[in-house]
């Protein structure tokens, strides 16, 4: 693509093989937990803001579909490489998506209506 390439890591993957294949790497926090400091969008957004960067693919998992993290970065001009915001907050909550589903004709495995509130409530509906 001719794109210049950026990485972020933990301090705990800071000798893995991604930091090295990327153009540029940021370390996160090493403060907080490796998982922690992947998921600090806050941080992240930073990055990208202090560094130029103009888009963000979330590899998979952690941030890759979370709505929050795309909604800041949209926000802070920066592109999201996956699905829009309004995609991720359809299909991020399965009642949601489930009902759009049914409002497009797609088939649907038979199930609730809507989502439970406690396990008590479920069982009252399987049974």
């Amino acid at each position: 693509l001719g794109v210049p390439s950026v990485g972020i890591y933990s301090h705990e993957d800071r000798f893995t093989q991604h930091r090295y294949k990327a153009d540029q790497a940021f370390q996160l926090s090493s403060e907080k937990s490796p998982v922690a400091s992947y998921l600090d969008i806050d941080t992240i957004v930073n990055i990208c803001k202090k560094n130029g960067v103009e888009a963000v693919h979330p590899g998979y998992g952690f941030l890759s579909e979370n709505e929050n993290f795309a909604a800041a970065l949209e926000s802070n001009g920066i592109t999201f490489v996956g699905p829009t915001v309004a995609n991720l907050h359809q299909f991020g909550d399965k009642t949601t998506a489930r009902e759009l589903a049914i409002k497009m004709n797609v088939p649907v495995i038979p199930g609730s209506d809507e989502a439970f509130d406690t396990v008590e409530g479920a069982r009252a509906w399987i049974e």
